[in-house]
């Protein structure tokens, strides 16, 4: 994939006329808070950054697994220019919020959402030093936030490419050897967040959970009107298949929290830590000693032919399970993770390559029963957007995202979509009234990657 990022004019083709006057809507918005800031209009460049779906490949870009993505039509627009001191100043045009951090001792900000602009920054000074300077952000969005559609990622990788185009980054030679093309640098921000070294670039605190790349390469590398095969560690892009004309994607967000802070965070950090935990117990047999859960299962026996998890592994879960990680845990994660990587994910993409939209659907029910039984992420409020999805007439539907709340995706005929959200709707809320004020429906496609306005 090329290295060449993304530049678009809301006049192209790819965007249908009410989701270019809503990114218009947001591009004003943020030009707004920086005109009320006095900050001068010349210079300023913009960025539209979308969130992400994540239609299979629940909990296994840190393992080193595949995943089928797409962007949304939904997304964060970041204006911004370069200041004349090391400060870093971002206003969020519709919370009417504003954050300040200093390049020489970025410091803890007053409003939660601080954690990621703090942590793009500690990283970038760390790895290209004065190269960074400050800059003004203004900030817009109509992603919900908190719902499973990568909104946090989104901010990550919208501030990393507005750094790099104000100061050069790509220019250096770091930049260079480590983030030659779009998938690196979508492997680099994962790295951000989750504060892991990145090739030559050394590691820094990130954002407390232990994620992988999988919605910043969604946010980075997808292409309108289809779906992208991506596998982990390190970012590869393995295939992309045409979305049906005739479908569309109606989200259906919970209004149930999906936050990765606190008590969440650590049920998110949880699924990841088993994985870490089968990885030991493999390599505690003996060798070879392996990095990633993928790697795990393909020493451990050919899985070139889908078939059963190779026992050696069963019998290394086994043996590892404890009083926080039963041998039933550990197995069910190891028959998911196989599932959701080495099946589900490869037939539901050879599916929609030949149009069987009732294979796709059959296999997508597969990985969310997969993720109620094995994940321990999901809700009743989830578990029964799928079920009424389904019941209703959808073509496929599944949750996404981290979990213990958020959003599921249902793929539905476009004639349909908007009835479909509607009745979809009203059914969710018969049965969950406390989310009525925090739910949302709407509809999407696959939609271009992260780009920069050519005309913002």
């Amino acid at each position: 994939m090329s290295a060449q990022l993304v530049q678009l004019s809301l006049t192209d083709a790819s965007f249908p006329p009410l989701v270019a006057d809503a990114y218009r809507s947001l591009l004003r918005d943020a030009h707004q808070a920086l005109d009320e800031a006095e900050v001068p209009t010349s210079d300023r460049r913009a960025w539209i950054v979308p969130g992400r779906i994540e239609v299979l490949g629940k909990h296994v870009d840190y393992a080193g697994g595949r995943s089928l993505l797409c962007t949304v039509e939904r997304a964060i627009v970041i204006v911004a220019r370069v200041r004349n001191d090391p400060n870093v100043v971002l206003r969020d045009a519709r919370r009417r919020e504003a954050i300040s951090l200093s390049l020489d001792s970025p410091t803890r900000g007053a409003v939660p959402w601080a954690i990621y602009p703090r942590t793009v920054v500690n990283r970038l000074v760390r790895n290209f030093g004065n190269a960074v300077g400050g800059a003004d952000f203004a900030l817009a969005s109509n992603l919900p936030a908190a719902a499973g559609v990568s909104s946090s990622s989104a901010l990550t990788v919208g501030l990393t490419l507005a750094f790099t185009a104000l100061f050069n980054l790509s220019a250096h030679p770091l930049f260079q050897q480590a983030l030659f093309d779009r998938p690196a640098l979508a492997g680099y921000v994962g790295a951000i967040e989750n504060g892991l070294d990145y090739g030559v670039l050394g590691g820094e605190k990130g954002v407390g959970t232990m994620g992988g790349a999988q919605d910043q390469t969604a946010i980075l590398c997808s292409e309108r009107r289809r779906l992208e095969v991506f596998s982990w560690a390190p970012v590869t892009f393995e295939r992309s298949v045409a979305w049906p004309e005739s479908h569309t994607f109606v989200v259906g967000v919970s209004g149930v929290v999906a936050a990765k802070t606190g008590a969440a965070k650590e049920r998110y950090n949880r699924a990841a830590r088993t994985a870490h935990r089968l990885v030991d117990a493999w390599n505690a047999t003996g060798v070879p000693r392996v990095q990633m859960l993928r790697d795990a299962f393909l020493a451990a026996g050919d899985m070139r032919v889908p078939g059963e998890i190779p026992p050696a592994l069963v019998a290394a879960a086994e043996a590892a399970a404890d009083h926080e990680f039963s041998a039933a845990h550990l197995i069910g994660r190891l028959e998911q993770f196989y599932d959701e990587a080495f099946v589900i994910v490869p037939q539901a993409t050879d599916a929609l390559a030949r149009n069987d939209l009732a294979e796709f659907g059959r296999l997508v029910d597969k990985s969310q029963a997969g993720a109620e039984r094995a994940l321990e992420n999901q809700i009743a409020e989830t578990v029964h957007l799928h079920r009424y999805a389904r019941e209703l007439g959808a073509t496929a539907a599944s949750a996404f995202g981290a979990g213990f709340g958020g959003a599921v995706w249902a793929m539905v005929p476009t004639a349909d979509a908007e009835r479909f959200a509607s009745r979809w709707r009203d059914r969710y809320l018969r049965v969950h009234h406390s989310a009525s004020h925090r739910s949302l429906f709407f509809t999407t496609s696959p939609s271009p990657p992260a780009f920069e306005v050519l005309d913002g």
